[in-house]
């Protein structure tokens, strides 16, 4: 893959997280990610589809075969025949769509000759309260470039080398009007389809476990808070000062992986002062959850178990040792005939030392730390 192509796959994660990521735990969103490139030597073909509902991926398509592909089970069958003929359709509209925007970005950035890189995000969300939000972007050589703004039917430039093409796109109103049009209502109706043909496979929930952990370097503490093992991948993560929320400029932004068995982790840190950890609290809200989750860092006793283990290992290593010792003095002076009242003493005391009662005083300092007592 070539040095467009890095950037280019990282903003389109950038663009599907700033996306998701925020989605509140019960709304649904459905989005296409677009991507191509003007050279196929830098690893990318011309134009590549790829379709989620939430976070599922359920169609893909590219330029070369001009055909969309099922990526999961239940777009397929008959009663999916009708919604994948226009899905099908709609998709080679973009298709060319893509291909002269392509040309008109970099013919408006007198680019034409060179090798770049393109990238879409189109969509829209529904909330629990049956609301719509959508969303248009594009992303050229790996950078935010154009964003669509339906309410005002214009287009937003991320900087001077897309006010070109800004103002070419705001002159013809007719395609502002389609762009609205999907984004307001083909687009939730395609949603609301799509979820009635994958319910059982699209309400599966899996919550979330929540952890915090601790790291101390030179000059800072970090409150590390860890989301692990939850679907579907929409998520709320905050952090509490004395249960009080923080904004954002005081905690690092929210970061999200899948795990790759089809669930997802997310983690969100904040910089703390030492000794103050325990004013610090998580709380996590998740579709899988009654309520939310909430969690603070404890200290960790390992290294106070690990040292009393030790501890306990070496007296009885010492204790073993002794009692092999006594042992030989006692059958040295036996031999010799030293039978009085301190060898008696000596072969009690030895007695007691046995391998037997070495063995049963190493467990009671296995199972009971010699730092318990303390």
């Amino acid at each position: 893959m070539g040095p467009r192509a890095r950037p280019a796959l990282l903003l389109l994660m950038l663009l599907r997280t700033v996306t998701l990521a925020g989605r509140p735990p019960r709304s649904h969103s459905l989005h296409y990610l677009f991507m191509g490139a003007s050279e196929l030597d830098i690893g990318l073909p011309l134009f590549e589809a790829l379709g989620y509902v939430d976070d599922r991926l359920f169609v893909s398509y590219d330029h070369e075969s001009r055909r969309a592909e099922p990526r999961t089970l239940w777009v397929q069958g008959g009663a999916a025949s009708q919604l994948w003929l226009q899905l099908s359709q709609s998709l080679k509209g973009w298709d060319h769509m893509f291909i002269v925007d392509f040309w008109t970005i970099m013919d408006n950035n007198n680019q034409s000759k060179e090798s770049h890189t393109l990238q879409v995000i189109l969509g829209c969300e529904v909330q629990e309260d049956n609301s719509t939000r959508g969303f248009w972007k594009y992303g050229y050589d790996g950078q935010d470039h154009l964003e669509f703004c339906p309410e005002t039917l214009n287009w937003r430039a991320a900087g001077p080398g897309a006010r070109a093409t800004k103002l070419e796109w705001e002159v013809n109103q007719i395609r502002a009007k389609q762009n609205r049009a999907y984004l307001k209502r083909d687009c939730p109706e395609q949603l609301q389809r799509l979820l009635e043909l994958g319910r059982g496979a699209l309400d599966r929930q899996v919550p979330s476990l929540v952890k915090v952990t601790h790291r101390v370097a030179p000059g800072v503490t970090t409150l590390r808070c860890q989301a692990m093992n939850f679907f579907p991948q929409n998520i709320t993560m905050r952090w509490l000062k004395d249960k009080q929320l923080l904004d954002g400029t005081e905690v690092e932004p929210m970061d999200m992986l899948p795990n790759g068995d089809g669930n997802y982790q997310s983690w969100m840190a904040v910089g703390v002062t030492p000794g103050e950890e325990q004013r610090y609290t998580c709380q996590v809200e998740h579709p899988g959850l009654d309520q939310p989750l909430t969690a603070t860092w404890e200290p960790s006793s390992s290294g106070t178990l690990v040292i009393g283990i030790i501890s306990g290992i070496a007296v009885c290593v010492i204790i073993f040792f002794i009692g092999i010792l006594i042992r030989i003095l006692r059958k040295r002076r036996v031999s010799r005939g030293a039978m009085g009242d301190y060898v008696l003493a000596e072969v009690q005391f030895a007695e007691l030392l046995s391998y037997s009662s070495v063995t049963k005083t190493c467990g009671l300092f296995l199972q009971r730390p010699i730092w318990a007592s303390v």
